[in-house]
This record gives C-alpha cells, sequence and structure tokens, in this order.
C-alpha cells in the first residue's frame, strides 16, 4: 500500500523545481515549470520507494499534478481492490 500523498507530491515536485509547494497547481503543466526528464525519473523512482505503481512512461504522458495523483491514487484504489 502506498504511503504517497497529494501533498508529498506536490512536496516533492516542488522541491526539485526550487518553488514552494502553494506554487505548484493541480494543473500546470509541469515541464513549462521546468520539470526535465531526470527530475521525472528520480521522482518515479522515489514514489516507487513510498509504495506507488508508477512508471517514468506514464508520468511523462500527462505532465500535471492532478493527473499523477489520479494515477497514483486510481492504482492504490485497484490494488485496495484486490486485496
Amino acid at each position: 500500500m502506498s504511503s504517497l500523498t497529494l501533498e508529498r507530491m506536490r512536496a516533492d515536485i516542488a522541491r526539485m523545481l526550487h518553488e514552494a509547494p502553494e506554487d505548484i497547481l493541480d494543473d500546470d503543466n509541469l515541464m513549462d515549470l521546468g520539470l526535465d526528464s531526470m527530475r521525472l525519473m528520480k521522482l518515479a523512482s522515489q514514489w516507487r520507494e513510498a509504495g506507488a505503481q508508477v512508471e517514468f512512461a506514464d508520468l511523462a504522458v500527462e505532465a500535471t499534478l492532478g493527473q499523477w495523483w489520479a494515477l497514483v491514487s486510481g492504482a492504490a484504489r485497484t490494488d485496495a481492490g484486490r486485496a
């Protein structure tokens, strides 16, 4: 089960971009804000370590926090339904 929260994801992204978490909105294009593929790979790795079932390729398709949270929280619900 993932311990990842929307707030943690926002904080992790903000830290990577040297921004305040409140400046990262759910529908911001994170690539437009300066997130590059190397940082995205690092985030994906950190989030997998926290239990999220998410892959770099999935995150690269839609580069918004809202879309990423939908992926992570949807995966968490699916896993819970299998238990």
